[in-house]
């Protein structure tokens, strides 16, 4: 009897899997971090190979965990850090080149250029995005100008480009299939998102062969059988969504106007548009929302590049704080930041700013600040970061959010929820289950395959939400905010 999802969520500094029973609750999870390579100052790479071992183990390990045999999986839901960019040989199966990932600023003078006349109303147009080294298109086109021999092998036909789910596809159907999701097309700079077809124009524009590129498929489709080594029989990979486009499938956010956000490595706010593409008057994405059928949805996204990771910063490389858990104690030991604020701009700034320049900037130390200070000064510049791209959003459709609807790891400090709250002075809901980025993709998965119905009884499943309530006076508010400001302004370039 097929009674569960395997949902393989793929992120950017580990990769889980999580299996889902027919209720769609958690029965297991297994969780591996992996490197972070940084050849230089405003780099990051991922090694592919570590991406996909460590994505292996641990669906193997949760399936274990779970008691669950390969034949007793009726689908895998996959679900990925965005935009990072991989290359490998066609013949080989080997990467040609590390993976670039999304953080990476190597190539924002190009997108800088690109961003600048008729290229860059092109990519604008077609695929709702602002130019910027963030995307994979100046990726791709890097490795061809830098790694020895890629160029050619690229014009022999003899070189494959995928982001994370089209690298995991590939390994998990041993090279029998190449294809990529709407939602992971989308963030490529190189997608038609009104057409659902990558544009020559930009294909050209960028010296990016047609053969590299992977068949594009909605959401919910079918993406092919896993090789039955594997997990010893074959199982279908039903769907595949990009990580911040099913976080919003896994909150319900099936109706426009509807908007969550996603704490982890950095923070991304989506609101579903519906049917209707929203061109940004304030430097948002326009983006496709993840979908169970052909039926096309987009939203409105604003990406945060440093959340979650300025406090692995506070860990791994000030040593403040010995865990992420620990910063939520620390930043209530004191009554506020002591003027102190901290602009997590370690690789720029993304929405609404697009600062490729922008750097990491503390100001407002004073002889009186101190370690605590400084932690909860960088929580508070998480929610303000946030804030910001809210208020860009509600510009642009006309709407105020009633509530925001958060998850992931950092949703789970109660301190920076309620900070948030405050901060936007809008109610803050958080689900019983905050991992819905891998519950997005199960759900997808779940749904091509038969175990759920529809979308009406994945509501019906929904975990019940704890609410963060604003507090703060007015008053202060706006004193807060003008503070950001200024120190956002000594971060910009």
């Amino acid at each position: 009897m097929k009674k569960y999802i395997l949902a393989l969520d793929q992120g950017t500094t580990s990769s889980r899997a999580i299996v889902f029973d027919a209720g769609g609750r958690a029965v297991s999870a297994s969780q591996k971090e992996f490197r972070q390579i940084y050849p230089q100052a405003g780099w990051v790479e991922h090694d592919p190979d570590e991406i996909w071992q460590s994505q292996l183990e641990c669906a193997l390990e949760a399936l274990r965990l779970a008691g669950a045999a390969g034949d007793e999986v009726a689908a895998i839901g996959l679900t990925n850090q965005r935009e990072t960019t991989i290359v490998w040989s066609a013949l080989t199966g080997r990467p040609i080149y590390n993976a670039i990932v999304w953080q990476c600023r190597r190539t924002a003078a190009r997108a800088e250029e690109a961003a600048s006349g008729p290229l860059g109303r092109l990519v604008r147009e077609k695929c709702g995005v602002e130019p910027d080294a963030y995307f994979s298109a100046t990726k791709i086109e890097w490795i061809l100008q830098n790694v020895p021999g890629a160029r050619e092998a690229a014009e022999r036909g003899e070189l494959r480009f995928g982001t994370v789910d089209s690298w995991l596809i590939w390994k998990l159907t041993d090279g029998r299939e190449h294809l990529m999701d709407r939602t992971n097309a989308s963030r490529t700079m190189l997608y038609d998102i009104h057409k659902f077809e990558w544009c020559g124009e930009l294909l050209d524009a960028f010296g990016v062969p047609r053969s590299m590129l992977p068949e594009v498929r909605p959401s919910g489709a079918g993406f092919g059988m896993t090789a039955p080594e594997l997990f010893g029989t074959a199982i279908p990979i039903a769907a595949a969504a990009g990580d911040q486009h099913a976080a919003l499938f896994g909150q319900c956010c099936f109706a426009p106007g509807e908007a969550k956000n996603t704490y982890g490595t950095g923070c991304f706010l989506l609101m579903n548009t519906g049917a209707e593409a929203i061109e940004s008057k304030n430097r948002l994405i326009t983006t496709l929302a993840a979908t169970e059928d052909e039926r096309p949805e987009y939203a409105l996204e604003g990406s945060v590049f440093v959340a979650g990771a300025a406090v692995q910063w506070l860990r791994d490389e000030m040593g403040l704080i010995s865990s992420a858990a620990e910063s939520e104690p620390i930043a209530r030991s004191v009554p506020d930041t002591a003027g102190v604020y901290l602009v997590p701009a370690f690789t720029g700034l993304g929405a609404p700013y697009w600062d490729a320049y922008a750097r990491g900037t503390i100001v407002g130390i004073t002889r009186g600040a101190g370690r605590a200070h400084i932690v909860r000064a960088a929580l508070e510049g998480i929610a303000y970061q946030a804030a910001d791209v809210l208020r860009a959003m509600e510009a642009d459709t006309g709407r105020r959010l009633p509530s925001l609807r958060v998850d992931g790891g950092a949703s789970m400090n109660a301190f920076l929820m309620q900070f948030q709250a405050d901060i936007l002075n809008v109610p803050v809901r958080r689900p019983g289950y905050a991992e819905t980025t891998a519950l997005g993709a199960a759900y997808l998965a779940g749904l091509n395959v038969g175990m759920w119905s529809g979308r009406d009884e994945l509501r019906s499943m929904a975990a019940s939400m704890t609410e963060f309530v604003p507090s703060m006076e007015q008053s202060r508010r706006e004193a807060l905010l003008d503070g950001w400001r200024a120190a956002l302004g000594r971060a910009l370039r």
